[in-house]
């Protein structure tokens, strides 16, 4: 299954543009919520983490929606490798380039 992953940093901030990315990049079901990233409570991110198995994909917009900084990113994306998570070709190229 493919999930996606929406996240903005104020509850003022709108999450549709994001929302509409991932449905274009074939996002079956969509986790979203409006936190800041200073803040360690990410309960729909945690939800998602615990729903992905093995062969399902995760898709994000951007690097910066589901790590607050690139050592969090680097550990939670291995953490998915490990458990044979898809992650698209564009944020694994992207990884690359840091």
């Amino acid at each position: 299954m493919k999930y996606g992953y929406a996240r903005v940093s104020t509850i003022d901030q709108k999450l549709e543009s994001q929302i509409e990315q991932l449905k274009n990049a074939g996002a079956e079901e969509i986790f979203q919520e409006k936190f800041t990233g200073t803040t360690n409570s990410r309960p729909a991110f945690i939800n998602l983490l615990n729903t992905l198995e093995s062969g399902d994909t995760l898709i994000i917009t951007k690097l910066d929606r589901f790590a607050r900084n690139t050592r969090e990113a680097l550990a939670t994306i291995q953490e998915l490798f490990d458990k044979d998570i898809k992650i698209p070709e564009l944020l694994v190229d992207y990884l690359a380039m840091t």
